[in-house]
């Protein structure tokens, strides 16, 4: 049977998605277990072997069996090596390995990344097919939110509204067999520079905890551009200002399953229950108010916490039924409702496009003042292909003049004290002639 290394290599020389599953075909029909079990422990975003950086190796060594990385893999897996001890696992491993198959195909395992564009779904594309289901890889996916714009019909009966926060979504799931806390992405990518937060749940909450679970929530920092420096910094030693903002839970079984037992009042609840045995403002619940759409007060009411949304540094706010389950999947039982604001700025320049927009506008480059806040920012969607083409050529006409911009919110710049825009669209001009507003 063919080395995964090599299969891992030969995905790698065509881009092409058709060739990438003539590949794994090719491999499922000859029933290479091995091959699909390296790929489940890579690409199931629920299985954490807690290691973040994997060396890369220059020298070959005699070979590792495939049954050795396996079994001592589930050292990893289990906790049984952490820290120090993992590292040295990790060194052993790589020495026994030649450099083949520890750089293509057990580095990459431990990286939780194949590196050859095969993902879980386009190998589970090809496996369904074929009906190979003992090779289908679990697909990470959290609870997500419609347009409440699109779904307006929703808008009837009593629901539960929370604000929507300006931070980074984050599962955090405890594993009551190993006792460790892994925190992912709403992707499944896993998180790994919020070490003050995993210690606070396994410190204060996890001993309330009978099985595995599930907690939803929201990382928030003092601005977002710092949250995302935080979140993609490669060292492990992040001093973090960082907070969890929680507003969901199930038990882990469920979140596999893909859909809770409780409604969203009952877990709710039990959040609440659970947030009282914890004192500290690292973690913090997000509290719902509870709108009923079908009565007018209630609606008056709404809107004024929906207005208000964006003064209070929120992004908007969510909106769930009271008694719907928790779906592990984009869903109209919890819609998002975000104001948007409009600011009107100067052109002070104008940036050339590239790619598709060779030769025509790519941004324009806008300043202004708005409450109290100067404001510097780059605005290129909401151009039409014409208004690229036509402002690029009179673009000597363009610069001082107002325009008008529709963005989610007013950000704060890092290390500056201007502020630029969250998604700017352009909407418009202002006037016809320089630093005119009509």
């Amino acid at each position: 049977m063919i080395d995964s290394w090599k299969i891992i290599k030969e995905l790698e020389t065509n881009n092409s998605r058709i060739f990438k599953e003539n590949v794994i075909e090719k491999v499922a029909l000859q029933d290479n277990d091995i091959f699909f079990i390296g790929c489940k422990l890579a690409l199931d975003k629920l299985i954490s072997f807690g290691v973040k950086q994997i060396p890369l190796s220059n020298k070959d060594g005699d070979g590792l069996k495939w049954n050795k990385f396996y079994e001592l893999s589930q050292q990893l897996i289990s906790r049984e090596k952490t820290g120090n001890n993992a590292r040295d696992l990790i060194f052993s491993l790589m020495k026994e390995s030649t450099i083949n198959e520890w750089n293509f195909w057990y580095r990459r395992i431990l990286l939780k990344d194949l590196k050859c564009g095969a993902s879980e779904k386009t190998i589970n594309n090809v496996v369904k097919r074929l009906h190979k289901d003992k090779y289908i890889i679990p697909v990470f996916s959290c609870m997500l939110a419609h347009d409440s714009n699109n779904h307006e019909k929703k808008l009837i009966g009593e629901k539960l509204v929370d604000y929507k926060l300006d931070g980074v979504r984050v599962i955090t799931i405890y594993n009551f067999e190993n006792k460790s806390i892994s925190l992912y992405s709403r992707n499944g990518k896993e998180l790994f520079n919020f070490n003050h937060i995993s210690k606070l749940i396994l410190k204060k909450l996890s001993h309330y905890f009978k099985e595995s679970m599930v907690l939803d929530g929201e990382i928030v920092s003092e601005s977002f551009q710092s949250l995302m420096k935080q979140v993609y910094n490669k060292s492990n030693n992040v001093s973090s200002d960082a907070k969890l903002a929680l507003f969901d839970i199930l038990p882990l079984s469920e979140f596999l399953v893909g859909k809770s037992i409780l409604g969203c009042f009952d877990r709710h609840k039990i959040l609440q229950n659970l947030l009282k045995n914890i004192n500290s403002s690292s973690i913090f619940i997000l509290e719902k108010i509870s709108i009923n759409f079908s009565n007018e007060t209630d609606k008056l009411k709404f809107n004024e916490i929906n207005k208000n949304a964006l003064k209070k540094g929120y992004e908007g706010v969510m909106i769930k039924d009271m008694n719907a389950p928790y779906e592990c999947k984009r869903s109209t039982f919890m819609l998002k409702s975000k104001p948007y604001i409009q600011v009107s700025l100067k052109v002070i320049g104008l940036e050339a496009g590239s790619g598709r927009n060779n030769g025509v506008l790519g941004a324009l480059v806008c300043e202004g003042v708005d409450d109290g806040k100067k404001i510097i920012t780059n605005v290129g969607s909401g151009l039409t292909d014409k208004n690229r083409k036509e402002f690029w050529k009179n673009r000597h006409l363009i610069i001082g003049r107002i325009v008008e911009i529709r963005a989610d919110a007013i950000t704060q710049n890092q290390n500056t004290t201007d502020f630029s825009l969250r998604f700017p669209r352009f909407i418009s001009f202002r006037g016809f002639e320089k630093d005119e507003k009509l």
